[in-house]
């Protein structure tokens, strides 16, 4: 009892912050490669992660983030949800971001402007951004992922079983991380100084671009008279 309570204490956030967040909550589905990280089912049929896993391995991440420079790293998300969360995370820590759409040969196609090549991705949801995932492991690029009971793990080096379909749960994914990667970064030097809480991470914002604003119409000039040709 007493080592589970000091577990408990140890956890990154408090565990309630963690069950709110319903970081644990799985799917009705799962595959044999999650089975591993899977703590129970409940009557409804939904799958049930590993909180502590969870939270051992996002502690894992954040401390493998820090022994990169930011701009050799990428974040891929392509769900409106982590890709909200994870523009605060990449404006906050100065790691590239890859929101939406991954366009083919973003890794692999020099010709590309958008051709990129960091030496570690991160992916949110390795069935929406398999493409990257594929790419990733061309190259030779380890890829870390957030890992829903439905996701296989295939290509991936290393997995974060959680949430990842969730708001709340992917604002608390990116929290950590934000914080966790501005103390080794040296941005922060305390919790306390961390002025962010997982509801900023929620915010949806619309990142679209501006329409190009209509050039004013020229004012018509007055019609002139035209006199008739003398005859």
């Amino acid at each position: 009892m007493a080592d589970e309570k000091d577990e408990k204490a140890n956890m990154l956030v408090k565990q309630e912050k963690y069950l709110e967040a319903g970081i644990h909550i799985g799917t009705k589905m799962h595959t044999y490669d999650m089975g591993r990280y899977i703590f129970k089912t409940r009557d409804d049929g939904l799958h049930i992660l590993n909180l502590r896993e969870t939270d051992a391995r996002l502690r894992e991440t954040a401390k493998l983030l820090a022994k990169y420079k930011p701009e050799d790293v990428l974040v891929v998300a392509s769900r409106t949800y982590s890709s909200n969360a994870a523009a605060k995370f990449s404006a906050l820590t100065g790691i590239a971001l890859n929101r939406g759409r991954f366009v083919p040969g973003t890794l692999t196609n020099i010709a590309l402007p958008n051709f990129r090549e960091p030496r570690l991705i991160f992916v949110c949801d390795p069935k929406n951004e398999h493409e990257a995932v594929m790419e990733a492991s061309k190259v030779g690029v380890p890829v870390v992922a957030l890992c829903d009971t439905d996701n296989e793990t295939k290509y991936l080096d290393y997995v974060i079983p959680a949430n990842n379909k969730g708001r709340k749960s992917l604002a608390l994914v990116f929290y950590i991380l934000t914080r966790e990667l501005m103390m080794s970064q040296g941005k922060i030097s305390s919790y306390d100084q961390f002025q962010y809480e997982p509801s900023y991470f929620e915010e949806l914002e619309d990142f679209k671009k501006e329409e190009p604003k209509a050039e004013p119409e020229p004012e018509a000039k007055p019609a002139t008279e035209v006199k008739p040709a003398a005859s």
